[in-house]
């Protein structure tokens, strides 16, 4: 069973930043790919940033392009998504994800997973 830990959430103004981070307690994450989704109030969760078990394969949404970073930090098995230049719009849970079979190419699929962590909650105030 593969269990997936968010931390690193939190209430930051408009422009600032955070950096969530993905673990795995009982598990070598380093041998997963992981995707970063989230999900706003009221609407559909939505993928965010995507990273490869090398570390060289990494895809963003639209809509977090140029302001967010996904990165691994291969000693302490984390996935991080560092967030700069934060809108209210970016205002959602974080989950990450990871499958069985990952889906390299349809990574943005929330479907296509199978193990999900519990979510953190990220707000930005205007």
């Amino acid at each position: 069973q593969v269990q997936l830990v968010e931390s690193g959430g939190g209430l930051v103004q408009f422009g600032g930043s955070l950096r969530l981070s993905c673990s795995a307690p009982v598990l070598a994450l380093n041998y997963y790919s992981i995707t970063w989704f989230r999900q706003a109030p009221g609407k559909e969760r939505e993928a965010v940033s995507t990273i490869n078990i090398r570390g060289d394969t990494i895809r963003y949404s639209d809509a977090v392009k140029g302001r967010f970073t996904i990165a691994r930090d291969k000693a302490l098995e984390t996935v991080d998504l560092q967030m700069d230049s934060l809108k209210p719009e970016d205002t959602a849970i974080y989950y990450c994800a990871t499958a069985d079979r990952f889906p390299t190419t349809e990574w943005s699929r929330e479907d296509l997973y199978n193990y999900w962590g519990q979510g953190t909650q990220v707000t930005v105030s205007s």
